[in-house]
């Protein structure tokens, strides 16, 4: 059974496959810019000492990602 969880639960270490970004999100257009469209895999890198962004590798680039803007990302665990 599939898995689909918001972005910003995914655990640290773990990787991920984006399966839909929420379509009423502000930054929707911005996160299609950084590459996050259907199948890209994600992983959740470390958080920030205060616990809030999270750093992602994403297509081989580490971006940091707010956990307001990383629950619009629905992902499946891998």
């Amino acid at each position: 059974m599939d898995q689909y969880i918001p972005l910003n639960d995914l655990p640290i270490g773990r990787k991920a496959r984006v399966k839909l970004l929420s379509p009423g999100s502000e930054s929707r257009r911005r996160l299609l810019d950084l590459g996050l469209v259907s199948d890209t895999e994600v992983e959740a890198l470390q958080k920030s000492p205060s616990g809030d962004p999270t750093a992602y590798q994403i297509r081989g680039t580490v971006i940091a990602l707010r956990s307001e803007d990383a629950a619009d990302i629905i992902v499946e665990a891998i």
